[in-house]
C-alpha cells in the first residue's frame, strides 16, 4: 500500500526535464539551476513535496540553520554555545572528593600550573574520560537542565 506523499515523489521520477524546470519554478519560485544533475533535481524536488506534506522545519530549527550559515546575520552565536568567562575567573569543580581549580586566562585556561586550550582537555585530564569542558564545568545545561557528572549519579 502507498501513501499519497511516496505517489507524489515517484510521479518526480517518471517527469522530463522540462517538467522538472516547471515543478522546480513553482516550488521554490525561482528557475531551476542549470546545471543540475538529475538525481539532485529529484532529491530536491522530494524533499520539497515531503515538507509540504510534513509541515517542514520548527521556526527553532530554521534560526538555528541560519545562525550556523551566517552568525552574524541570525544574531549571534548558534544558541547551544557556551557562555566564555571573562579573563581571570576561576572555576572550581570537585570531582570524586578533590577541588580543581581552572583560571581563565586570555587565550585559553590553567590548571595546575600549565596551559591549555580548551576547557574539554581539562576535564579529560580530571575525568580520564571525554567530557564537554562547559558541560562538565557548569557553563552549560543540556536538555533545559544540568546533566549530572557520573560519580554524582
Amino acid at each position: 500500500m502507498s501513501s499519497p506523499l511516496s505517489e507524489a515523489i515517484a510521479e518526480l521520477q517518471e517527469l522530463d526535464r522540462p517538467a522538472l524546470c516547471e515543478r522546480w519554478a513553482a516550488a521554490f519560485r525561482r528557475p531551476a539551476p542549470k546545471k543540475i544533475s538529475r538525481d539532485l533535481f529529484l532529491r530536491a524536488l522530494a524533499n520539497h513535496v515531503q515538507e509540504q506534506a510534513e509541515g517542514g522545519l520548527s521556526k527553532a530549527a530554521r534560526r538555528r540553520l541560519a545562525g550556523l550559515a551566517d552568525p552574524k546575520t541570525a544574531g549571534g552565536p548558534p544558541s547551544s554555545a557556551a557562555p566564555r568567562p571573562r579573563t581571570g575567573t576561576r572555576l572550581i569543580r570537585e570531582w570524586q572528593g578533590e577541588v580543581h581549580r581552572v583560571t581563565v586566562l586570555d587565550g585559553g585556561f590553567e590548571y595546575r600550573g600549565r596551559r591549555y586550550a580548551s576547557l574539554s582537555r581539562i576535564a579529560r585530564e580530571i575525568t580520564g574520560t571525554r567530557w564537554s569542558g562547559p558541560l562538565f564545568f557548569g557553563l552549560r545545561k543540556t536538555a533545559g537542565r544540568a546533566e549530572a557528572s557520573p560519580d554524582e549519579r
